[in-house]
């Protein structure tokens, strides 16, 4: 039984690194789209998966780190799993800013439409289908649409 074990262990540590961070390293901390869960496809293509970086304060146990939270961020827990942090390798100028995303407390995206800039129906066979480009307020820009 527990050569069994051993083996399934030693084929899923093949694709598995191990992350561990220093006090004072930079992170990325990932945020999920705003319905919560991260489904396989159905995520936003143009938004950001992670924000920061953040400044690591201390190691919490083995696999948790706490953070230096911006105060936009003061009501989210400043303690995180590993996995829910990716190692900064950007300079800070070209990460993303808690200004341009908009983030609930529990690092879900808020996403909410601007203005309807076009507006179109496409006949399919007998039914009529309402086609609307719009403009939301999670987006960088005039181009993201």
């Amino acid at each position: 039984m527990q050569a069994t074990r051993d083996r399934q262990k030693s084929y899923a540590d093949v694709r598995r690194k191990p992350l561990e961070f220093q006090v004072g390293d930079r992170v990325m901390l990932k945020v999920s789209p705003w319905k919560g869960v991260v489904h396989f496809g159905k995520r936003g293509k143009l938004n950001p998966r992670y924000i920061g970086p953040f400044k690591v304060l201390a190691k919490v146990g083995t696999v948790a780190y706490r953070l230096e939270l911006p105060q936009q961020l003061s009501r989210v827990h400043s303690t995180f799993h590993v996995s829910n942090l990716k190692k900064c390798l950007s300079e800070e100028p070209l990460a993303i800013s808690l200004n341009e995303v908009h983030i609930d407390d529990k690092l879900r995206f808020i996403e909410e439409p601007l203005e309807v800039m076009d507006r179109e129906v496409k006949r399919l066979k007998q039914s009529r289908i309402p086609i609307i480009k719009g403009r939301w307020n999670s987006r960088r820009g005039p181009e993201f649409t």
